[in-house]
């Protein structure tokens, strides 16, 4: 008989989440279930209820993990910004990559069955980094200065868009005439927008 391992709690959930991030990634919020996520990890069903109770709130905690996934690599976008211009390109490829690993679907599952976040701001520092680098180039440039509400605007429909893309980013091309499975066009379509709204080009 195997020697059962005795985790800390704080680490037994992390495992728990990065396993059920790797179930979403490979079949979405569908393969998210207590029994797949206790054989990923090596721990009996109940291991996994005496951590996070129903699957539900599994699925939601699951949903903050990749949240919480997000805020660190947008840290590492803004890291880069220092002591240079803010080139969105990061932003938008780190978003992409979250939303397209599963979070977009688990997302708009959690919604639909009435879950709501009530946390807001997650991309507050980012809207204060574009918008400081679009009063600088449009200074510069001798072009009128941008609102902040604009840059929030933009970057608001942007995280929109990008979590959109993985549910129904085909649909939407093919609507315009468009290959239905070119998203890469469509990313960077983004970060030529989101470019040369912070540059008043447009």
């Amino acid at each position: 008989m195997a020697m059962r391992v005795r985790r800390k709690p704080d680490e037994a959930k992390l495992l728990i989440l990065e396993a059920a991030s790797r179930l979403l990634t490979a079949g979405g919020p569908a393969a998210v279930q207590v029994r797949a996520v206790a054989a990923e990890v090596g721990v009996s069903d109940a291991a996994i209820n005496h951590h996070f109770g129903t699957r539900d709130q599994l699925l939601e905690a699951l949903l903050r993990f990749g949240g919480a996934e997000l805020r660190a690599e947008l840290h590492g976008v803004l890291e880069t910004w220092n002591g240079g211009p803010a080139d969105p390109a990061g932003l938008v490829h780190a978003l992409y990559r979250l939303y397209s690993g599963g979070y977009a679907e688990l997302a708009l599952a959690l919604h639909r069955s009435g879950w709501r976040d009530s946390r807001s701001g997650m991309l507050n520092e980012v809207v204060d980094r574009l918008y400081d680098q679009a009063r600088q180039e449009r200074a510069a440039a001798g072009r009128k200065p941008t609102s902040r509400k604009d840059i929030q605007l933009t970057v608001a429909a942007l995280h929109q868009a990008v979590m959109m893309e993985p549910l129904f980013g085909n649909e939407f091309r093919r609507s315009a005439g468009l290959e239905a499975t070119e998203s890469d066009p469509m990313i960077d379509w983004w970060i030529r927008t989101l470019r040369a709204s912070i540059s008043g080009e447009r």
